[in-house]
């Protein structure tokens, strides 16, 4: 019996499982995030060569991107839900076939149409994947380490998104654009299947008794949204999120065409430097998540300011880089730099949401986060860059949206005044490790 309390006084314990098994779940959930983002953002690249065969706009561009977002915003409650409830591992594993083959699918496409329904398809593969693989990852750890393991694990969307921009472009100029989604599609195949072996965690009850748990799909329902409900830090948390995500999918969807129109690059080239300022965000994303929870260890609430800082750096370097005077080099130094702050705020967030909801409803609550930051966020900025872009161009397009990490900034600071609290709800609650889903298939297949 492996049984680790998650109050505050769990921050010097052990890891739930091995530290042998931990970190292959990490290795695992971390594989498949990296293709997730490889999948949702190889696109970008190919923005140019779609635009000239099907003659679209950039508003038409934007919604390949954003209708990803949308349909995960869409399903991630509902399918994070029956993570949390059944299984984590086996829900993954579902999601990551289904994803796959659909970016596979779209190499098939012959029109706008099709290809926004396939995309449309990767979205609901990836709906409930981000939220249980947070929520996985994060109690397999101990507390001391979440944000930084989350900050690690959500890394994987930048590499992926750096992978996905520069193998677009490279792909397309050997072979053509629509090669590029069959290439991407089939590493996830092979990582669904590896990720049986990994450990999941029982599902904690949501009361001190089984039997109290409402027995009808109402019922259970209201107690684990009420559950959720308790916790006000969430939704601010979720808001301040969905806002500093604006800026940047914006900036990631539209940096390959601005870079193309505005400096004369390929779409090959503009895709390598593209990746470069991704890159920045996952040095970052992994770096913002460390140092905040080295600053942040006596008094945890701490890391709410801290993001505000950090949002409000992000909002000033791209209002003037791209609202300033700046050219070439020194334009894209400031971009670059950007880009190391845009992904400040994923892993410390997610860690702040597992901090402050209940165990039983981890996954739910992440999807939560994951609901805000894809519906109000990562859909908003591509297809908000794209019609401001149509109106006043794309270099004031990408000004505009930049301000939204200042409002970002200004809840997480309202956030803070909740945190303790909320913390103190769930300071009690204690975890057990669940038996390997491998030798449950191994026994199956034996009767």
């Amino acid at each position: 019996m492996n049984v680790i309390p998650d109050g505050p006084e769990a921050g010097n314990n052990d890891y739930l499982i091995s530290k042998r098994q931990a970190w292959f779940a990490f290795a695992m959930t971390f594989g498949l995030m990296l293709f997730d983002y490889i999948d949702r953002q190889v696109i970008v690249s190919l923005f140019p060569h779609i635009k000239s065969e099907w003659n679209l706009s950039d508003k038409q561009l934007g919604s390949l991107v954003s209708i990803i977002s949308i349909v995960v915003a869409v399903g991630t409650l509902p399918l994070s839900l029956l993570a949390d409830r059944v299984s984590r591992v086996k829900s993954i594993v579902v999601m990551a076939g289904i994803w796959s083959v659909a970016s596979i699918s779209c190499m098939f496409t012959a029109n706008f149409g099709q290809l926004f329904v396939a995309r449309a398809v990767v979205g609901a593969g990836e709906a409930g994947y981000g939220s249980a693989g947070a929520a996985l990852i994060a109690t397999l750890y101990p507390k001391r380490l979440r944000s930084a393991v989350l900050g690690a694990f959500l890394a994987a969307g930048s590499l992926g998104s750096v992978l996905g921009v520069v193998l677009g472009g490279v792909i397309a100029a050997h072979w053509g654009w629509k090669a590029a989604f069959g290439v991407v599609g089939v590493p996830g195949l092979v990582l669904a299947v590896l990720y049986l072996f990994v450990r999941d965690y029982k599902t904690a009850a949501l009361t001190p008794k089984q039997g109290q748990v409402a027995q009808s799909l109402g019922g259970t329902l209201k107690h684990i949204f009420g559950t959720m409900a308790r916790a006000r830090t969430l939704l601010w948390v979720c808001v301040g999120g969905a806002l500093q995500l604006i800026t940047l999918s914006a900036v990631w969807a539209w940096l390959p065409s601005y870079l193309n129109r505005f400096h004369s690059m390929t779409p090959e080239a503009a895709g390598k430097q593209t990746a470069v300022v991704i890159l920045a965000g996952a040095f970052g994303c992994v770096f913002w998540g460390f140092v905040v929870d080295r600053l942040a260890l006596r008094k945890p609430r701490n890391k709410l300011p801290l993001l505000s800082v950090l949002c409000v750096l992000t909002s000033v370097i791209f209002m003037v880089a791209f609202g300033g005077t700046y050219t070439g080099d020194a334009q894209f130094t400031l971009i670059v730099l950007g880009g190391f702050f845009l992904t400040c705020t994923p892993g410390v967030g997610a860690g702040i949401v597992i901090d402050v909801v209940h165990p039983g409803v981890r996954s739910t609550g992440a999807a939560v986060l994951t609901l805000f930051q894809n519906l109000f966020g990562l859909a908003v900025g591509p297809f908000l860059a794209g019609v401001l872009s149509d109106q006043w161009g794309l270099r004031q397009a990408l000004a505009v949206t930049s301000l939204f990490s200042t409002l970002a900034a200004v809840v997480y600071v309202i956030a803070m005044c909740s945190y303790d609290a909320d913390v103190a709800q769930i300071s009690d609650v204690k975890l057990d490790v669940a038996p390997p889903l491998t030798g449950n298939l191994s026994a199956s297949t034996a009767v």
